[in-house]
């Protein structure tokens, strides 16, 4: 390389923005978004690089110090659900992100030519939307049926025992929407119907995953840890006095209550190998979303040193009981023999991590795959002793009817 060419190549740069910036104008088609309540990331295309998880730690330091980003660049992916061993899964590092962790820590981090061509995407308003009339019958597909997929729990539920406590069974919608299906879109609108949600769009292989998850799995910050699972659910109402209701009888539930201890036992036993100090809500608590109640139990844990990175955490700790079973390994033969669908990414992990080794990582819940004009829809429900074939299915299709509303945005 000459010198003139080497002295016009531009560098890397951090530049402060406002915490009135939306981080869903960074990001567009291609690209990843991560957020909730106004905090997380958007990348923008084009992708400066990718490595597997066993790499991705090493190439973000790298590039970290060629482009002087001081720990901020930001590597972005979802985990599909049965892989996390490193060969399959990448996570990616884009030309510029912005990223807001705390008030008043808004920034664009900008890779800089020493990487990558510049982009030349600039940072794009949000478009006006408005709903498209609900889609009907003949666009939808159920797989399974919801009486296989009840015939499928009945079966679980046969099997359940000392040897198989939980499973986690899915089910899936394709929807052939006869438009193009628009991520930015969709990911407005859920953001505004649960702000409190992580909203999140990540590409595939096939398309582009666009969810709200209420799940987080692990965000790490120093060396501070923290979790919250949910399992057990109830039908929000619009009714106050059927809302509420529904409330405390999730509450008092032994079938929900077993399924949500299930789930915390294994968390605290898996951040514990990690922990100097670790506790966790000592009775689970209500969690309000739009549409469902979730019960749910609030980890915190300080690592020991040497701590641990998130994606080291994320590895550990997926798939959780919350979205596979217990035991893990018997309850994912169950799904393999029972789900006639690959998972894709759906419940696994999505989020980001930096290069001090900080991240935060959802599940990747309520969420559908969009390719042109068809979307597959995804949502389960855990199976234990005393399930129900009928409430599961209600369950899952109270999850379907509440994402195909928000799809008519997008």
């Amino acid at each position: 390389m000459s010198p003139s060419a080497s002295a016009s190549r531009r560098p890397g740069r951090i530049e402060r923005l406002g915490d009135a910036f939306d981080l869903l104008a960074a990001y567009a088609d291609g690209g990843f978004l991560f957020e909730r309540a106004g905090r997380g990331v958007a990348a923008s295309v084009p992708v400066v690089a990718t490595a597997p998880l066993d790499a991705a730690a090493g190439m973000l330091a790298d590039i970290d110090r060629a482009t002087g980003g001081g720990g901020r660049t930001v590597a972005v992916g979802t985990i599909p659900f049965r892989d996390t061993g490193g060969t399959g899964s990448t996570l990616a590092v884009a030309s510029r992100t912005v990223r807001r962790t705390a008030p008043g820590e808004t920034v664009l981090i900008d890779v800089g030519d020493e990487v990558v061509a510049r982009s030349e995407t600039p940072l794009g308003r949000i478009p006006a939307s408005i709903p498209r009339q609900p889609f009907t019958a003949r666009q939808l597909d159920a797989v399974p049926s919801p009486e296989g997929y009840a015939v499928a729990v009945a079966d679980v539920v046969r099997r359940l025992g000392p040897q198989l406590r939980k499973v986690v069974l899915a089910r899936t919608i394709e929807v052939d929407a006869g438009r193009e299906l628009d991520a930015r879109r969709l990911a407005h609108r859920l953001r505004a119907v649960n702000p409190d949600a992580f909203t999140f769009a990540s590409p595939t292989t096939a398309g582009v995953l666009v969810g709200a998850s209420p799940e987080l799995l692990v965000s790490r910050f120093g060396r501070e840890v923290r979790s919250n699972p949910l399992a057990g659910s109830a039908a929000r109402s619009g009714d106050p006095e059927e809302d509420r209701a529904n409330a405390d009888a999730l509450l008092a539930s032994a079938k929900d209550r077993e399924e949500h201890a299930i789930v915390v036992e294994t968390i605290a036993e898996v951040l514990g190998s990690f922990c100097r100090e670790l506790t966790w809500d000592p009775t689970p608590a209500l969690l309000e979303t739009p549409n469902v109640w979730h019960l749910s139990t609030r980890f915190r844990g300080l690592l020991r040193e040497p701590s641990a990175g998130a994606v080291e955490l994320v590895r550990a700790l997926h798939p959780t009981p919350a979205v596979a079973g217990e035991p893990r390994d018997a309850a994912l033969d169950v799904i393999e023999e029972l789900e006639p669908f690959d998972r894709g990414s759906y419940a696994g992990p999505v989020g980001w991590m930096d290069a001090t080794g900080d991240g935060e990582w959802a599940i990747a819940l309520r969420c559908a795959e969009l390719r042109g004009d068809r979307a597959t829809l995804y949502a389960g429900a855990g199976i234990v002793a005393g399930s129900q074939p009928g409430g599961e299915v209600d369950e899952t299709e109270r999850k379907f009817r509440a994402f195909l509303d928000a799809l008519r945005w997008g």
